[in-house]
């Protein structure tokens, strides 16, 4: 029975390095996803190994069509090769690839793939999350974090979640109760997406002590 299993990164140099060890394990790129925030146009010259996919956004964040539409739904070469700039109600601009990406962003980009509607926190449910987790891991994309998804057989859950755990992952519920104690009560998509110092005030707020190159 195939599963998917999630997990929230701070830092996005972590989260690649949990998609190439995923890769290097042998899971198809095609099972893994990602979202990562770019308010702050970190990822514009990441986007697609090296090329500017800007032309899939418009001035305002909006998704329109061009090249990024069908960057989502990965790339050869390794998921990271296939990542394109769009925006996700909610979350702002952001860079993308894979089958989570292509659902969440389906009202946006007419459906590419067949993709269901419903935002971020509806394909995360979709997909199996709880309405919690759902809630939690769009929120830390929104304040500048990297979503890293994978669909793989139950008995592959436990060398995955390795994975991630060796490469900094966030504990879902130990990060929800730290924005409750802000405040937070939920995801919002009709909140204002968070600007670039904002994002940075997040990531400062969370980040290891440890970095990777």
């Amino acid at each position: 029975m195939t599963q998917t299993i999630t997990r929230l990164f701070d830092s996005y140099p972590d989260a690649t390095s949990a998609v190439r060890a995923l890769e290097a394990a042998g899971t198809s790129h095609d099972d893994i996803s990602v979202i990562a925030n770019n308010a702050d146009g970190t990822h514009a010259e990441r986007a697609n190994d090296g090329v500017d996919t800007h032309d899939g956004v418009n001035d305002h964040g909006d998704v329109t069509r061009g090249t990024s539409t069908g960057a989502v739904l990965g790339g050869a070469g390794g998921l990271l090769a296939g990542l394109g700039l769009l925006a996700i109600p909610g979350l702002g601009p952001i860079v993308a690839a894979g089958w989570l990406a292509a659902t969440a962003a389906g009202a946006g980009i007419g459906a590419v793939g067949g993709a269901a509607t419903g935002g971020i926190v509806g394909a995360l449910k979709n997909a199996g999350h709880s309405d919690e987790d759902a809630h939690v891991y769009s929120e830390g994309v929104r304040r500048g974090g990297t979503l890293v998804s994978v669909r793989a057989p139950e008995d592959r859950r436990a060398a995955i979640e390795a994975i991630f755990d060796q490469n900094g992952s966030v504990d879902a519920a130990s990060r929800g109760q730290a924005y409750r104690g802000s405040g937070w009560n939920g995801f919002d998509a009709e909140a204002p997406a968070y600007d670039a110092s904002q994002v940075q005030g997040e990531r400062a707020l969370y980040a290891r002590d440890t970095t990777r190159v």
